[in-house]
């Protein structure tokens, strides 16, 4: 059992050291996958930023008025 234990031991030591970080190699391997990578169209770009600007706006708008409402009745009750 102690044998066993002793080589789970070595073998996750090992593991270790051949796994350390390579810059080069992360390097490569990262334009590698930029590479794949679909971008978007400028006009696709546009579109979809404005309707995130237009969705943050609209869900603002409506929790600054429900905010308000509740405040409003808050101050009727108390």
């Amino acid at each position: 059992m102690v044998k066993k234990e002793a080589q789970k031991k070595e073998t996750s030591e090992t593991k270790e050291e051949t796994q350390k970080f390579q810059l080069t190699e992360f390097t490569k391997e990262t334009k590698e996958e930029l590479g794949k990578v679909v971008w978007p169209s400028r006009q696709q770009l546009i579109s979809e930023s404005a309707a995130v600007i237009l969705m943050v706006t609209l869900v603002a708008t409506i929790i600054y008025l429900v905010d308000n409402f509740f405040a409003w009745v808050a101050g009727k009750v108390f």
